[in-house]
């Protein structure tokens, strides 16, 4: 039909594309913005626009069968005296029990303890699947205070305070009434059926001084135990940065706009918020200043897909990182055995991002019994497992590559950027030259 059309001198406006009119006529009949998950999916520089030098005559590269390349991780050892020991610098995101099904909560706890790194609960309270399956798991603390109890926050490892969100930075979440089910309603002191928005901001501070006092607050709750780590949404890394280390913060979690969701608006996901890659140097700059990295962690999330990535980010400064999205498709979201449900449904296998809906035929991001039963928890879980393995071992032969006996070894000098905005926005040289635009 393109063809047709191109034979006939009909161009399509750039400006007004298929897509961007579909949208405007959904607009018009039906009155209402879009609302989906999956986050961003305009092209912005990422860390595809990176590429690693690897080691020839100037750089001695490690033998990747003899030689080691360690993985390991210790997050928020700055003031708590329990802090966490991981065996791979990647972790799972906050993703809610609501937003997420029962069966795929166990699945995460289960995969991510088999390789030894830790979830985190999300919006909503602990379930007794995740902490029960989750070696490691991180008690979330959002705006919206929903299944907030100081006995699961006592039981958890890890506290993250968040403060935003990549795909949605001064934005609150979205739990649409078909997914408040019987649980999630008393679980979240919530009518059942009924359209659930979060806070945008915590009911009881208005600035960073009063984070100081949450943090300390947190801190008595847990006996000074548990690290507390404040996540944020990256929209200015540089400052936000700096004001959660001086609040007291053991690590910070920065995700970038690329970060997904189960629901918001589809305005807020593509134009609010900034690339990881344009935030993870501003704020390694802001902790370098204070003398604080490396000693204040930092944890980057936002469109993590494979282990260049996960080498990149720390190669930038990075201490670990976060997956979301990448983790639910590991788990089976958007596989194509489901392709004819896919279809029923208006979508297809690979475009799925109806998230909010409680119609996943994968039985990930749904509360219906019966979607929810086609995930099993303890395969789901293995296929996560084999993901985190594949991604860590990507990421050390990346480094043995670059001469690296340690992930965290990995330097800025290691890369260079494809394109001008990528090295503007990373800090890097353009390749071929040492020029750094901007600097």
């Amino acid at each position: 039909m393109d063809d047709h059309r191109e034979r006939r001198g009909l161009r399509e406006s750039a400006t007004f594309d298929r897509l961007t009119i579909h949208e405007i006529q959904r607009a018009a009949d039906t009155g209402i913005y879009d609302i989906r998950g999956f986050g961003a999916k305009r092209k912005v520089p990422h860390f595809d626009d990176l590429l690693f030098l690897g080691a020839s005559v100037s750089r001695y590269p490690l033998e990747g069968y003899r030689e080691k390349c360690g993985t390991d991780v210790v997050l928020g050892d700055r003031f708590a005296s329990k802090p966490l020991h991981l065996d791979i610098p990647v972790t799972i995101a906050g993703m809610s029990f609501g937003s997420l099904s029962a069966n795929a909560k166990e699945a995460l706890g289960r995969g991510a303890s088999a390789v030894g790194t830790s979830t985190t609960t999300g919006d909503g309270g602990m379930t007794d699947e995740e902490r029960g399956q989750s070696r490691t798991l991180v008690y979330q603390y959002l705006p919206s205070r929903y299944g907030m109890n100081p006995v699961h926050l006592r039981m958890a490892d890890a506290i993250e305070v968040v403060l935003g969100q990549g795909a949605k930075p001064g934005g609150g979440g979205m739990l649409m009434g078909q997914k408040i089910s019987d649980r999630v309603a008393h679980m979240r002191t919530l009518p059942k059926g009924i359209d659930q928005r979060s806070a945008c901001r915590h009911p009881d501070w208005t600035g960073p001084d009063d984070l100081a006092i949450k943090i300390e607050e947190l801190r008595e709750i847990t006996d000074w135990e548990k690290p507390v780590f404040i996540k944020i949404g990256a929209s200015r890394p540089y400052y936000d940065v700096k004001l959660a280390v001086k609040a007291g913060a053991d690590a910070v979690v920065l995700d970038g706009m690329q970060g997904g969701t189960a629901a918001t608006q589809e305005v807020f996901i593509e134009h609010v918020g900034i690339p990881t890659l344009a935030a993870i140097p501003q704020a390694v700059q802001a902790l370098q200043e204070m003398g604080m990295h490396r000693k204040v962690q930092l944890i980057v999330s936002g469109g993590i897909r494979n282990g260049a990535d996960v080498a990149k980010a720390m190669a930038l400064g990075a201490d670990a990182v976060s997956i979301g999205t990448a983790a639910l498709i590991a788990l089976g979201c958007n596989h194509p055995r489901w392709e004819a449900d896919y279809e029923k449904i208006g979508s297809a296998a690979g475009f799925y991002d109806d998230y909010h809906a409680g119609q996943d035929p994968a039985g990930i991001s749904t509360q219906d019994p019966e979607l929810s039963s086609r995930l099993d928890p303890e395969l789901a879980g293995r296929r996560l497992a084999n993901f985190l393995r594949v991604i860590t071992l990507e990421a050390q032969t990346i480094a043995r590559a670059c001469g690296k006996s340690h992930l965290h070894n990995l330097e800025p000098e290691d890369l260079v950027a494809i394109n001008m905005e990528a090295a503007a926005m990373a800090r890097v040289p353009l390749a071929g030259t040492a020029w750094i635009p901007g600097q």
